[in-house]
C-alpha cells in the first residue's frame, strides 16, 4: 500500500537533487572564470578587510540575479536582441575601464592606498568596501548576461518549485567559490606584504580585463 507514495517521494527527491546539481554546476562553471568581481574579492581577502561581508554580498547578489532570471526576466531580455547587444557593449566598456584603472594603479599611482609609514594598505570601512563591490556587481552589464539571461533561462526550464531548488544550487555554488577565493587570498597575504606584488597584481588584472573586454566585444 505504501509503494506508490514511496516511489513518489523518491522521484521528487531525485528531481530536486537534479535541479540543485544543475544550478550548482551551471553557476560554478561561469563564476570560476576570472572577472572584476572575483578579483575584487581576492584583493580584499589578501588585504584581510571585510572578507566575510564581501562573500555574503556576492552570494546574495548572485542568488537574487539568478532568481530574477528564473522568475521571467531572462525571457524579457531574450526577446530584445537590441537590449542584449547593448548589455554586451556596455560590459565590454566596463571591463575596459576596470582594466585601465588597474593599470593606472600599477604604472602611475603604485603607492595609491598604501600607508607611507608601513607600506601597508590603508583600511577602508565596510560600507566603502561594499559600495565598491556593489558598483562592480550591479553596474557591470556583462553580469546580467551571465546571471540573469544565461543562468536564469536555464533555471526557468525547471518545473514548478524546482526552479527555486535550481536557484538554491546556484547560490550554493556561489558560496563555495567565494569561500575558496577568500581562503586563497588569506594564504597569499605573505606574498603581498611586498608592495611590488600589488603592482604585479594590478598589471595582470588590467591585462585580464582587456582580454575579457575584447572577448565580450567580439561576441557583440
Amino acid at each position: 500500500m505504501n509503494a506508490r507514495p514511496t516511489i513518489g517521494r523518491m522521484f521528487t527527491q531525485h528531481a530536486a537533487a537534479s535541479s540543485w546539481l544543475t544550478g550548482f554546476t551551471v553557476c560554478l562553471s561561469l563564476i570560476v572564470s576570472i572577472g572584476a568581481q572575483n578579483l575584487y574579492v581576492l584583493r580584499q581577502a589578501v588585504q584581510g578587510q571585510h572578507v566575510r561581508a564581501c562573500v555574503a554580498w556576492c552570494v546574495a547578489s548572485d542568488a537574487l540575479l539568478v532568481a530574477l532570471g528564473v522568475a521571467g526576466m531572462a525571457q524579457v531580455l531574450g526577446r530584445s536582441p537590441t537590449l542584449a547587444h547593448a548589455l554586451q557593449l556596455g560590459g565590454a566598456l566596463f571591463l575596459l575601464a576596470y582594466g585601465l584603472f588597474a593599470w593606472h594603479r600599477a604604472f602611475f599611482a603604485p603607492d595609491a592606498g598604501l600607508n607611507a609609514s608601513g607600506g601597508e594598505r590603508v583600511a577602508r570601512g565596510v560600507l566603502g568596501v561594499l559600495s565598491g563591490l556593489a558598483v562592480i556587481t550591479l553596474l557591470n552589464p556583462h553580469v546580467y548576461l551571465d546571471t540573469v539571461v544565461l543562468i536564469g533561462s536555464i533555471g526557468a526550464r525547471q518545473d514548478g518549485w524546482l526552479k527555486w531548488v535550481f536557484v538554491l544550487g546556484a547560490a550554493s555554488a556561489s558560496l563555495t567559490w567565494f569561500v575558496v577565493l577568500a581562503f586563497a587570498g588569506r594564504r597569499l597575504q605573505g606574498v603581498f606584504a611586498n608592495p611590488r606584488a600589488w603592482r604585479v597584481l594590478d598589471t595582470l588584472t588590467g591585462a585580464m580585463m582587456f582580454v575579457l573586454a575584447w572577448w565580450v566585444w567580439q561576441g557583440a
